[in-house]
């Protein structure tokens, strides 16, 4: 179906995910962005605000670069409190208000999809696609976004997330770690909203399912047949091998399993090892970024 994609055709399906990444990402703006941040961060330390950040977009140059940069890899800026002895303090609370892209993956992880999906659609490996943790919903809205540009008709986009936020570590590999609602609420991103996303770059249709709830409740009975994409965004250890025992076996042959976390959160990478060496997976982990991994099902 999409080995014989015309020339001009292929070249405005790139065109249209371009645009697609770039607006997710908030590449498009990201003026808006370095004038929101310095506003907060002047708040923050009681400083008088220069209004000229506000048009003169050249006083705003070295920011917007950070934050070009922070895109790439999917990072996150981290506003801080300058104490009187000038010492800094992070302030974790307002990434809420300074995170204004629909997704934080950054643009390696999302070329690395893109190129994931591409290899399915080229070698007809059949199955759906899926990712368990999706915060405000822009990786699974790219997903869709590519099905649609392809006009693949035939194939779901199933959108796992508690809706809630991180649920509170339980695990015992996850003890150290709280990335809960009280603690990160802009983790916690409603279904409504989510859906409200899709619907705003008009990809809210039949072919995107929804499971709302933790993990270990939803994927095991969720009436998925079979993947071909199983992107895990979980952070923890638990949320991570939930997803994994429900959903690796129905991952098709020359399948992508994309681990979102290995390389930030220590008990995601524990949690993967421990699986691959229980099942004797060999199938080589790929590096995207400082973050990201990936392996194809052998």
């Amino acid at each position: 179906m999409t080995n014989q994609v015309p020339s001009s055709q292929n070249n405005l399906i790139n065109r249209y995910l371009e645009v697609l990444k770039k607006s997710l990402l908030n590449e498009l703006y990201i003026e808006n962005e370095a004038k929101i941040i310095q506003v907060i961060s002047s708040v923050v330390n009681n400083e008088v605000l220069d209004l000229k950040c506000l048009f003169d977009t050249n006083l705003n140059n070295e920011l917007i670069e950070v934050l070009t940069r922070i895109k790439q890899d999917g990072d996150f800026l981290t506003i801080h409190k300058t104490n009187p002895d000038k010492s800094l303090t992070p302030v974790p609370e307002l990434r809420n208000l300074t995170e204004l892209s629909h997704t934080m993956i950054g643009r390696k992880r999302l070329d690395n999809l893109q190129c994931c999906m591409e290899e399915i659609l080229r070698n007809n490996i059949p199955g759906d696609f899926i990712e368990t943790g999706v915060w405000r919903g822009g990786t699974t809205i790219f997903m869709r976004g590519f099905l649609a540009s392809y006009d693949v008709k035939d194939r779901f986009v199933w959108v796992a997330d508690s809706f809630m936020g991180v649920p509170p570590s339980s695990h015992e590999e996850d003890k150290d770690i709280d990335l809960s609602a009280s603690v990160l609420p802009v983790l916690a991103v409603s279904l409504e909203k989510v859906k409200e996303l899709f619907s705003r770059y008009d990809l809210l249709d039949s072919q995107v399912k929804f499971l709302k709830g933790w993990f270990k409740d939803t994927l095991h009975t969720a009436p998925i047949s079979q993947l071909s994409l199983l992107r895990l965004d979980g952070d923890l250890y638990e949320s991570t091998m939930d997803a994994l025992n429900a959903l690796y076996d129905k991952v098709s042959s020359g399948g992508f399993i994309i681990i979102d976390d290995y390389g930030s959160v220590s008990s995601c990478k524990v949690a993967i090892n421990t699986f691959r060496k229980e099942r004797k997976i060999e199938d080589e982990l790929i590096p995207v970024d400082k973050h990201c991994v990936f392996w194809v099902k052998s």
